[in-house]
């Protein structure tokens, strides 16, 4: 016979587990959204023709201990076919962070870089939002947009984004990110299935709603629109998200645009410390947006629960680790009629159809990415779901706890250019 306050534990409990399992059918919602109507995937159909080039673009291109990989960068980009009168590139370095100032001039010493300017800062804060602010004082060009130091963009995206924005009423386009190396760690299948998911599909969502968190690169934002929102927040370790939500509060229109074909490829983490650390600084972004309240100025009821729900997923994430032993614990020491116990696997079940979902996904993305399939990779990804699912959830205690501590230090992932070495297949 269950006790008043054992009752009490036991409803709070199932209360728990209904709010476990609603959100994760939530999540579920928002990863398929682009495959509910038809018409919807037009969203991430790209232009059928390209119109004349005229719209100028500065890219902003922040670099710290990057030396590995920032030179094939510049080289990428500055091979994109589009006109170079009307490209600036800004490299962005910390004035400590000689290896990766050394790189930049070898290479802007090799001919087709006249367009390509390095900038040095020596002031704090040592961040990306701070070097992109100051890229954002010496940009000259109509748009701006960023790129990570290990991006490799398509030699397309400023010919999609200059016919996009000649052709539709829009501030900001969210172009798609993918990371490729899927094959390289036991969790690599499953981040790289995070970010197909998000940049596919939920993004969308996101966007219909009309609250878009936008991506740390990819992001294409007229200059005019950037100064008036007064630039990056170089406190915030989530900059990206949090003028995606200050610039959806302020009306401003953003496409998101994210096709398979021109994409900015990147690399996962390169252990599962780095991925815990990033993840992390996510989380921690994220509570960081969530405290400063600019979400609160969306203008309808519906679209501040939204924001509320995904600046909380620190939390909702958290609260996953902590009932992981609390189950484990309810299963051994409490008796519950079958019915019951059953009812509080229903998580499990909805994790169930994630599972199978990211092994369809996984086959599209290798088939969309011409790669070879590898059932080595597919029965990693099962085995590891799971435990992917715990690292997440450790990263978003982490977050909590150093949120709570006041501890707000850059954390940053380091890039090898595990994503150059994907090669297609015929």
């Amino acid at each position: 016979m269950l006790t008043s306050l054992s009752s009490i534990a036991l409803a709070i409990y199932l209360l728990i587990i209904c709010l476990m399992a609603l959100q994760s059918l939530f999540n579920l919602r928002m990863q398929l959204f682009i495959w509910g109507e038809p018409r919807r995937a037009l969203f991430n159909q790209p232009p059928v023709a390209f119109a004349e080039p005229k719209i100028s673009f500065t890219v902003l291109l922040p670099a710290r201990h990057e030396e590995a990989v920032i030179g094939a960068t510049i080289e990428k980009i500055c091979r994109a076919n589009y006109p170079r009168d009307l490209l600036q590139v800004l490299v962005i370095c910390e004035a400590g962070d000689i290896g990766t100032i050394n790189t930049v001039h070898a290479k802007l010493a090799e001919p087709g870089k006249e367009h390509v300017r390095l900038i040095v800062f020596s002031d704090t804060p040592i961040n990306k939002p701070h070097g992109l602010n100051k890229g954002l004082q010496a940009a000259a060009m109509d748009v701006v947009t960023i790129f990570d130091a290990e991006d490799e963009p398509h030699e397309d995206i400023f010919q999609i984004i200059n016919t996009t924005l000649a052709q539709e009423d829009v501030e900001v386009v969210q172009g798609g990110v993918r990371l490729m190396n899927y094959d390289t760690y036991w969790f690599s299948a499953l981040n790289v299935l995070e970010y197909y998911f998000w940049f596919k599909s939920t993004l969308h969502y996101f966007g219909w709603s009309g609250i878009v968190p936008l991506g740390g690169n990819t992001v294409f934002v007229k200059r005019a629109t950037l100064l008036a929102a007064g630039g990056w927040d170089e406190q915030c370790l989530t900059e990206d998200a949090e003028i995606g939500i200050r610039l959806s509060a302020a009306g401003a229109r953003i496409r998101i645009l994210c096709d398979d074909d021109h994409v900015t490829r990147e690399e996962t983490p390169d252990n599962v410390r780095a991925l815990v650390k990033q993840r992390t600084r996510w989380h921690q972004g994220f509570l960081q947006v969530l405290l400063k309240g600019d979400w609160l100025r969306l203008p309808t009821l519906s679209q501040r629960l939204l924001a509320a729900y995904l600046l909380a997923i620190p939390f909702i994430q958290g609260i996953f680790a902590l009932m992981l032993p609390v189950s484990l614990a309810m299963m051994v020491f409490v008796k519950l009629p079958v019915w019951l116990a059953l009812f509080t696997f229903l998580p499990l079940y909805v994790f169930g159809a994630q599972l199978v979902l990211n092994v369809v996904a996984l086959a599209e993305f290798i088939r969309a990415q011409h790669r070879g399939y590898s059932p080595r990779v597919f029965v990693l990804s099962v085995l590891g779901f799971f435990p992917y699912q715990w690292l997440l959830a450790v990263s978003a205690v982490r977050a909590i706890l150093r949120q709570a501590r006041k501890q707000t230090n850059w954390e940053k992932t380091a890039h090898v250019g595990a994503h150059r070495k994907v090669r297609e297949v015929a």
